[in-house]
This record gives C-alpha cells, structure tokens and sequence, in this order.
C-alpha cells in the first residue's frame, strides 16, 4: 500500500517513550492557529511510499529504537490515511517494535478501529476543551474528538493527552482543570503532558503566504508550564 509522507525523523525522544523514528503523514483537516507544520497540510503535497519502504528505512535504526522505544506515526494527520498506518504497524509490529500513533482524533472511526487494534500507544493532542475555542482556532468540531477517544478506551489502549498551552488563551489554572476533568472520563488516560506555544514557526506561514494569526502572542515560558502542571 501507498501512502503520502510529510517527513521522516530518524530518531526523536519527545514522540512517546524511549528514542523513536517518527513518520509524519501529509494532510490535516484541521487549521490549527498556532500549527508548527503548516506543510503538512495540503493533502496533494508529500512523497509516496509504500509500507515496506517506510519498514525498510525504519529497520536502519533498529538498534537503536528497538528495546526501550519504537515508532510513532504523526502528521498532519494520521487518521487520513488511517489503513495505510494500519498495515504499516502490523508490519512492524511482526518486528517486535512499539507502535505509537500521535493524532488529534480527528478522522473515520471504523478505519480508527482498525488501527487501534495495532497500536500500542494513543498520543491525543487535545487542542481545547471548550467547543468555542476548538471551531474558533482548530477550524473543526470536538465531538469527534470525544468519540475517538471513547473509542480508544473502549480498545484498552493506552493514551497520553497533549495540549499546547498558548498564552492569553488557554493558561489559566480553570483552562488546566478543565483538562484534567475531560481526561478523567477516559479510564485509558496514564498521562497528561502540557506543551509550550512556540512562535519559532512563523517564518514557516511567511514563506508559505499564509497569516500567522497567533504572531501578536508571546511564547508560552518554561515557568508557566511548570506551575500549570501542578494542577495536574
């Protein structure tokens, strides 16, 4: 099978645990404000590849990866080419390595479905909490977020939400809370990380002609994420 990838990392520590390569997908349905990969984006964009390409490029660093970390698939958004992802874990999966799949749960659940019974490990970047906030700066609705979620504990995967952290918008101890009551329905939840908003990517959305609407907003500092995260 065929899919379109974005970029491949070869090795990478922030992706889930231990050291992974991570695949990035291309295309996204959602218009995230403060997006880091805006390239990721336009589903006509990418390099083709097959699963054993990507097996075969990955196997150069199963030294590496193999014991303490594996694979993570991210985006863009994996969920758009979800059976291609699907047969690319069950191929690594026949190699013994640990399949990481980092989504926005944006995407068809019955191809989630099948995706989720070979993956070991649900990375949920959680964008809002509040509906308002999500249509506003994700361009895209967050019920569906709650269904694949509700999806992944009905599958007994493990999950880690992720919220990026902005200031002026989503840093206050109530935006926090709000986040560890909304994983608290979800019994697969082991772990909530908050990540700083960086600006860094706004050369990106220059050369690319599109506005970065979030330029006027600062980067989230350390010491902010530091004592948010005790709320948690």
């Amino acid at each position: 099978m065929t899919g379109l990838i974005n970029s491949f990392q070869s090795m990478g520590a922030v992706d889930g645990p231990g050291l992974r390569s991570i695949v990035f997908m291309q295309g996204c349905p959602l218009r995230c404000a403060y997006c880091h990969n805006p390239e990721t984006w336009d589903m006509q964009s990418g390099q083709k590849m097959t699963t054993d390409e990507l097996v075969s490029k990955i196997e150069q660093y199963r030294p590496y990866i193999i014991e303490t970390g594996g694979v993570t698939v991210s985006g863009g958004e994996p969920l758009l080419q979800a059976p291609f992802v699907t047969e690319l874990f069950h191929k690594l999966k026949e190699k013994g390595y640990h399949t990481t799949l980092d989504t926005s749960g944006i995407g068809n659940l019955t191809e989630a479905q099948e995706l989720l019974e070979t993956t070991d490990l649900v990375l949920c970047d959680v964008k809002f909490t509040d509906s308002k906030l999500f249509t506003d700066y994700c361009k895209g609705n967050l019920q569906k977020v709650y269904h694949f979620l509700s999806l992944t504990a009905s599958n007994n995967v493990p999950v880690w939400i992720r919220q990026v952290i902005v200031p002026t918008i989503n840093d206050t101890k109530e935006d926090v809370l709000a986040l560890k009551k909304f994983a608290s329905n979800y019994s697969n939840v082991v772990k909530i990380e908050l990540l700083p908003f960086r600006n860094i990517c706004e050369s990106k959305y220059d050369n690319m002609g599109i506005y970065f609407s979030l330029q006027h907003i600062p980067p989230c500092p350390k010491e902010t994420i530091e004592s948010l995260s005790k709320y948690l």
